[in-house]
């Protein structure tokens, strides 16, 4: 009987590790993703703007992929319940749809944090980016940022400030300590009540959701003195940027997307940016709909959202220093 050659036993071997692998099922991306149901968590209550937009691609999605997309609302915790039932799924069906600032200011306001952003929060697609306002009562008779602060200054401790948690109010923060304005900051547990608070000046100044002070603009109560935007918005292209308004320091984009789990392979991301991206660009109507709860729609892929993410994340490390806070490890 012949025997085996050392050679063609190694050829052989190779050559069934090739077939092994042509035999081997594709990469989850190369697959009909889904293959199932998708859970897409949103950190807030249904009924609000986050929600509203999640719920508009998870629709469109759903047609697209034939396959059912659930939107699974859990508020409470500064994001962090939201952000802890995706981190324990652990499952690339299972996706995060948040604001970036639910989670960019995280290592400022606690001491630690149960989750690594980097690791854990990998972006998929930047859906829309939310306008944040600056706005004034109209009996404070200021017409721009610049009247306010000289009013702030002309009266010292007299006038109140406040902005919606997170990313607003450090960056506001640290704004009134660069510029040594005499002002007091007013907390709100709920930034809800505060337009209403206001409109009846108990506050002067307030940095939150332009959708959420429009109503009272609209009643002739509120004055927009700016946008929190890098450049003028569709549904606010009459009101100056806080760049043009001579203050660039307040500069911010609140981007709001998704993102996929910790290990999720970037073609698979590519994919499903490339899947959100073509059902929001094929329905105009939907980038109607959003500007009414104060959002443009700012669609971008895996790189250009996490490089807007960390352009966020090196402004608030800046502004941490101007605070003196010191971020959790």
């Amino acid at each position: 009987m012949r025997k085996s050659q050392p050679g063609n036993a190694i050829r052989c071997g190779a050559l069934i590790a090739a077939l092994a692998t042509l035999a081997a099922p594709p990469p989850a991306f190369a697959q009909n993703y889904p293959e199932r149901a998708v859970r897409i968590i949103v950190p807030t209550a249904p009924g609000g703007s986050i929600d509203t937009t999640a719920r508009v691609v998870a629709g469109k999605l759903a047609e697209l992929w034939g396959k059912p997309v659930v939107i699974e609302n859990r508020p409470g915790g500064d994001g962090l319940v939201a952000i802890n039932a995706f981190i324990s799924a652990n499952d690339d069906h299972t996706l995060l749809f948040v604001p970036a600032s639910t989670y960019t200011a995280h290592p400022y306001a606690h001491e630690k944090l149960p989750y690594d952003a980097e690791r854990d929060l990998l972006p998929i697609t930047n859906v829309t980016t939310i306008v944040i306002a600056l706005c004034a009562p109209v009996s404070l008779n200021v017409t721009s940022l610049g009247e306010f602060i000289a009013l702030a200054r002309a009266k010292p401790d007299t006038l109140n400030v406040s902005a919606a948690a997170g990313n607003s109010d450090l960056i506001l923060s640290a704004f009134i300590k660069s510029q040594g304005l005499p002002v007091a900051r007013v907390p709100y547990r709920d930034i809800q009540q505060a337009p209403t608070d206001l409109a009846e000046a108990r506050i002067h100044l307030l940095m939150s959701s332009y959708a959420t002070m429009l109503p009272l603009v609209q009643a002739g109560k509120l004055r927009v003195l700016a946008v929190t935007s890098r450049k003028r918005v569709g549904i606010a292209t009459d009101i100056p940027t806080v760049a043009e308004a001579g203050y660039p320091y307040l500069g911010l984009d609140s981007l709001i997307g998704m993102y996929g789990p910790r290990g999720m392979s970037n073609a698979l991301r590519e994919s499903i940016a490339a899947d959100v991206r073509a059902v929001v660009e094929a329905d105009p109507t939907i980038a109607t709909r959003l500007a009414t709860s104060g959002q443009v729609v700012d669609l971008r892929g895996p790189a250009e959202f996490a490089a807007g993410i960390k352009q966020i994340r090196d402004q608030l490390a800046a502004i941490a220093q101007t605070l003196g806070i010191k971020a959790a490890q």
